[in-house]
């Protein structure tokens, strides 16, 4: 399968799983879940879903591991709805990358100088600038 179309397959089933996950599964420890991504496989057997849990790291866990439980369900669900020739099996991941920027951003506010104005002004005018 192309590249392209296993792009677009990842994201219909960011869409669809998104929606699933809200309307359809009631694990009392599910907590409140983003679908940020979702990466198929070229042979389409897997599906890696990133999701974004909110909360405290015991509420993620407990999030995490209610999303794996009710990966075979949402899979059997999701592959009637699609049609395809085969679903992949979901496995859910948590998708780290809005903490590494936010990491990121505090170390730069911490290197860079400034009182947090932002700069982004034009620079200082060179030596003889004002003189043309």
């Amino acid at each position: 399968m192309s590249r392209h179309r296993r792009s677009r397959l990842g994201e219909q089933l960011r869409r669809e799983l998104s929606l699933k996950i809200d309307t359809l599964v009631r694990d009392p420890g599910l907590g409140s879940v983003t679908v940020t991504g979702v990466d198929v496989t070229a042979d389409l057997w897997l599906a890696r879903v990133y999701v974004e849990a909110h909360g405290s790291a015991e509420e993620q866990s407990e999030s995490m591991a209610a999303l794996g439980r009710a990966a075979p369900f949402l899979r059997s669900v999701i592959g009637r709805e699609l049609h395809i020739r085969r679903m992949p099996e979901l496995r859910f991941h948590r998708d780290e990358s809005t903490e590494a920027g936010q990491r990121i951003e505090a170390i730069l506010r911490e290197v860079l100088p400034g009182d947090g104005a932002g700069g982004g002004g034009d620079p200082e005018p060179g030596p003889g600038a004002g003189d043309r």
